[in-house]
């Protein structure tokens, strides 16, 4: 009896690899064309760094006219959550990510390269099994879980590195016919990978980020088919990625230490290996220390807390693109308008080590985003997080031409508003714009340098009776407060005020302030002019009014 032998033993049914090959042929794709995917298991959350890779992998996939694909990595079955598939669908496809190919639902793809989820995929994983069997290269094995706890115990109290190797693999060594006699008589069992590597010597690996690396080559004999039938993750993403026809893999930088078993995997099954990239992790300062943005501590780890949060999609990708590569913030600034898929992302300017998350610096990015946006965009994108997430905000934007006008305000000027960095900041921004919001606020107006009750009633009086009129410019309407200003004592230039400032009772800014706290209860609101327009006259009077009894 010969390894072919043992092989067809073990997997009677599994077909020859070169059904497989010729299934799945090179890709026709123009020169450089880079294929990379994403892969995530089904087992809770999308976290923000997997989005990360995620944007890294399409972006590359798009800017060289290459494919970009989901592969859902779901083998290890004891941890998968119910819907998990789905859940990934949904959240990837809140930020755009349609793939060119890959999983589009729990048990749908497209693509001409699937099954795009290993699950499906295990008489291709048994397949491939076969023929390392068939040559020597992998073996069953028949330690039980005990036994395995009782080398790893063994080397822990010997101080020797722990693992299934060298002399401490027991299977390794067994003769085709005792393999063969144990299968027969149904003793149960694993595969186990047949490494050929030495612990004392290198490999030298070039990483597309972290640049050149050597480890200690793999002597590691690891299980690539488990008792259930379903590859190891190791096993699976080796022939995923070579049936797939992946040229670059993305992925964080906790795998760098598995590129010796990997490359070993690729080399002795034949394949060309793909180009790694490994992505620095997405760190948090925490007390002035750095670590990983935690699932468990971190709300904004999870994909999910955007999406409730209201922070527009646009802005997580343009901040992740400004963790990715330090030229994109130079690029945004002379490209205010560009799209950013015109940005051309390069993995060689990636960090080698980890970037800080900084949430003041993601709202920053979002409200600039939201500030370019029309109103009729603005409009749409609050209204459809609002559904989800905030009734009140539904209400108020009801009458949609009313809630345009708010919305316009400020908006497609040289310098627009930039008060919203997300849709949960639209109720508080707009509503003293809706006098059922604006009526039932009870707080305090906050009166700055004029407070007293009577100096702001002669400016509201003399306003409305000799300085108001909505047909008025903008030019007009500030020239008619000066004029106000000047009328009661208050310089109509700051400039004036600062050089005499024991000529006047206080400014026209200060007089301006007035008329806004008056009008909203707040001390600053975009453009007052524009307020003035939508509200009108019966409105405005009848909140100086309200002003006044205070």
């Amino acid at each position: 009896m010969d390894y072919k032998d043992l092989a067809n033993l073990i997997f009677p049914d599994a077909k020859d690899i070169s059904y497989y090959e010729e299934k799945y042929p090179e890709r026709n794709l123009k020169e450089g064309a880079i294929v990379t995917r994403i892969a995530p298991s089904p087992t809770g959350f999308v976290h923000i760094g997997g989005l990360y890779q995620g944007l890294i992998a399409k972006k590359l996939a798009e800017q060289t006219d290459g494919v970009f694909f989901i592969r859902i990595e779901d083998t290890d079955q004891k941890r998968e959550v119910e819907n998990g598939t789905n859940e990934i669908i949904t959240s990837l496809n809140n930020f755009g990510f349609e793939p060119d190919e890959g999983m589009v639902s729990e048990t749908e793809g497209k693509g001409n390269y699937g099954p795009y989820k290993q699950s499906l995929r295990k008489d291709i994983y048994q397949a491939y099994a076969k023929y390392l069997i068939a040559q020597g290269k992998a073996y069953p094995c028949f330690c039980s879980p005990e036994e395995i706890e009782q080398i790893r115990a063994k080397q822990e109290s010997a101080k020797i590195r722990p693992g299934y190797y060298g002399v401490w693999a027991k299977c390794r060594n067994n003769t085709v016919e005792e393999m063969a006699e144990k299968i027969k008589n149904g003793d149960s069992y694993i595969i186990r990978f047949k490494s050929p590597g030495r612990e004392d010597r290198k490999i030298k690996h070039h990483d597309i980020i972290k640049g050149n690396v050597d480890f200690p080559e793999n002597d590691q004999d690891i299980v690539i088919i488990k008792a259930d039938g379903l590859p190891t993750y190791h096993f699976a993403h080796c022939v995923d990625d070579h049936l797939m026809r992946t040229t670059h893999v993305i992925r964080g930088d906790e795998w760098l230490s598995s590129v010796p078993l990997h490359l070993q995997l690729f080399y002795e099954m034949g394949f060309k290996a793909p180009k790694y990239a490994h992505i620095a992790p997405i760190m948090k300062n925490d007390n002035g220390n750095k670590r990983k943005l935690s699932k468990r501590k971190d709300p904004e780890a999870a994909v999910s807390y955007y999406e409730e949060e209201g922070i527009p999609v646009e802005a997580v990708k343009e901040y992740l693109l400004n963790i990715a590569n330090s030229t994109f913030e130079n690029w945004r600034r002379a490209n205010p308008d560009k799209p950013i898929e015109e940005f051309e992302l390069q993995l060689n300017k990636m960090s080698v080590s980890g970037a800080l998350f900084d949430m003041v610096k993601l709202l920053d990015v979002g409200k600039t985003v939201i500030s370019r946006m029309t109103a009729e965009e603005v409009y749409k994108q609050a209204s459809n997080w609002a559904k989800k997430y905030d009734s009140e905000l539904v209400k108020l934007l009801e009458d949609k031409e009313y809630g345009l006008k708010v919305l316009g305000i400020e908006r497609g000027n040289k310098k627009p508003r930039k008060d919203i960095a997300k849709w949960s900041d639209v109720k508080e921004n707009i509503s003293y714009m809706y006098d059922e919001e604006f009526y039932k606020d009870t707080q305090e107006y906050p009166y700055q340098v004029i407070n007293d009750k009577e100096e702001i009633k002669k400016i509201l009086n003399l306003y409305l009776e000799k300085y108001y009129d909505d047909k008025n410019d903008k030019q007009t309407w500030f020239d008619n407060i000066k004029e106000l200003a000047g009328e009661l004592g208050y310089a109509k230039e700051v400039k004036e005020f600062k050089a005499n400032p024991e000529k006047y009772k206080a400014h026209v800014g200060d007089v301006s302030t007035v008329l806004r706290v008056a009008l909203t209860k707040r001390t600053n609101t975009p453009d007052m002019y524009e307020i003035m327009q939508i509200l009108g006259k019966d409105r405005i009077a009848k909140r100086f009014e309200t002003a006044m009894n205070k």
